[in-house]
């Protein structure tokens, strides 16, 4: 079989809820990915920063096809030897007192969402059901019905009403409206220290500690939203430590398993996270061996191969080079750490073609927002390589 038909056989009894490249992947190792045909490309993707350890790094695989062999699912109806190593790891890391694990990404925001609520009924006095969530325009944290109840992206949500309430959107990077928007009824403001999904989107210099203080004097809980820009993408363990932050609560997915396996969880102290009783919430895969088997691992690598510090110096380097490319179609580079957004003019005809182009020389990234092309590579990318890269997208984009 070749391209063409894997393709015709995806597209034939496929839901046609994604508009990939036409490219069909089938091995990967590292920061390289080669096609069922056996052509080579740099992914620039990492499957949207879930790969910041690379493909198939073999730590995380070891750890992956041990613990297979032992036992891989227990569900949280009895205890497991694994599950607690992953708890005191995340804790260790992070400094937070309490660990709630999940699988996807969006399971995660709505535990952040659920625990955030129950706090504000219980804790600060909230009258029941009339919590609010403040968010964010241009946000992006998931694909449930209450996560698309408070996009802004209509396409998201056009068909798949009636929505759950409780959300007010404010604009992303204006702290006098969040200030207005905050009530005796606000429970939490929920934010993503970058907005990746939106075009690679940074918050003004101060802005996100603007937004800290503002909960902190208001009783009201900070939830950093760090499924994309967490675990060392941009420099730091987390985005929100750019500006010396410790959110209330922090959601983590993606680079979490390394690519291996879907694991997520919710961060936070005790007075937070203590708030679940037995029963309350739950998921029969969040937790297994397997998925904190795999977590640890990952986690290790993150920390023994000093990634964050990889990822801000090589991100630094690429982006002062991107910049330096001589391109009509380019409006803007930006990012931090190896997350970033090269912006094209609106008369470019849109960041899909270029993408296009840049699969046929060797390198898969994959457009945002029509206009934005996202680089954001494996964390473990040599400088070799990324000067191998650059030499690829000046050419594609003087085109």
């Amino acid at each position: 079989m070749n391209t063409k038909d894997y393709i015709e056989i995806e597209d034939q009894y496929g839901a046609h809820n994604y508009k990939p490249l036409s490219v069909v992947l089938s091995e990967g190792k590292g920061v390289w990915v080669w096609d069922v045909e056996g052509k080579k490309y740099l992914d620039c993707l990492s499957a949207y920063s879930a790969l910041n350890q690379g493909h198939c790094h073999p730590h995380i695989v070891k750890a992956m096809v041990d613990q297979a062999q032992k036992i891989a699912l227990t569900s949280r109806a009895f205890r497991n030897d694994r599950l607690g190593q992953l708890y005191k790891k995340l804790v260790d890391l992070t400094g937070y007192e309490r660990v709630l694990p999940m699988n996807s990404g969006a399971e995660a925001v709505e535990t952040a969402i659920k625990v955030a609520r129950k706090w504000a009924y219980v804790v600060k006095g909230v009258p029941k059901y009339e919590a609010e969530i403040i968010v964010a325009a241009g946000n992006f944290h998931g694909r449930t019905v209450t996560v698309v109840s408070f996009s802004t992206e209509q396409f998201y949500k056009e068909a798949f009403g009636p929505f759950t309430p409780g959300f007010k959107i404010v604009t992303y990077g204006d702290i006098e409206e969040m200030k207005a928007a905050i009530t005796p009824n606000t429970a939490a403001v929920m934010l993503e220290p970058i907005q990746g999904e939106n075009g690679v989107v940074l918050p003004p210099d101060g802005y996100l500690k603007a937004v800290s203080d503002l909960c902190k004097e208001n009783n009201v809980l900070f939830i950093a939203d760090e499924i994309q820009t967490g675990l060392c993408r941009t420099g730091k363990w987390f985005a929100s430590q750019h500006e010396d932050l410790r959110p209330d609560v922090i959601v983590i997915g993606k680079a979490l398993s390394g690519g291996m396996y879907p694991v997520s969880a919710v961060l936070a102290d005790d007075a937070i996270l203590g708030l679940f009783q037995p029963g309350e919430h739950g998921s029969t895969f969040g937790g297994s061996p397997l998925a904190a088997a795999v977590a640890v691992a990952a986690l290790e690598v993150l920390d023994e191969e000093h990634l964050a510090d990889r990822a801000m110096e090589l991100g630094n380097y690429f982006m002062s080079k991107l910049r330096q490319i001589d391109s009509p179609v380019v409006k803007e580079v930006r990012g931090r750490g190896l997350l970033i957004g090269v912006e094209l003019y609106p008369e470019a005809g849109g960041a899909r073609r270029y993408c296009e182009m840049l699969q046929e020389a060797g390198i898969l990234a994959k457009e945002t927002h029509d206009n934005v092309i996202r680089f954001a590579p494996p964390l473990v990318i040599e400088k070799e390589t990324l000067d191998w890269a650059l030499e690829i997208i000046a050419d594609v984009l003087k085109r």
